[in-house]
């Protein structure tokens, strides 16, 4: 994983975490690697990938179980409404970018189906 400078690299290993969960690469209840697993997969320092974990648990996407490790919450409704701010937050990155170049509503509606069959 490529961290960007811009951003803490926490709040990085926690997108990608939920990423992991909102496409489906971690389903609810699966357990989490280890913080020194996933720090040595990333190559973070394990306070960095601790802080993570602690901010996941916080927003409640993580839970621990005392000796057992951590695993992914059962709440499928948690879930979904993360999932679905994300894509969220992408269409609207999307149209903000294409009412940059000039487009107006009604065109970049126009252009999705093109973007579909692009992408196929």
């Amino acid at each position: 994983m490529k961290f960007n400078e811009s951003m803490p690299i926490y709040l990085q290993l926690m997108a990608k975490i939920k990423q992991d969960i909102i496409s489906g690469q971690l389903e609810p209840g699966a357990k989490i690697n280890s913080v020194r697993e996933l720090a040595s997969k990333f190559g973070v320092n394990p306070n960095t990938m601790q802080k993570a974990f602690a901010e996941l648990e916080r927003e409640e996407i993580l839970h621990a179980e005392r000796t057992a490790g951590r695993y992914v919450t059962k709440n499928k409704l948690l879930i979904e409404s993360i999932r679905f701010k994300e894509a969220r937050r992408i269409t609207e990155a999307f149209i903000k970018q294409m009412k940059s170049l000039g487009y107006k509503e009604e065109e970049i509606i126009e252009f999705l189906p093109y973007s579909f069959k692009e992408s196929e």
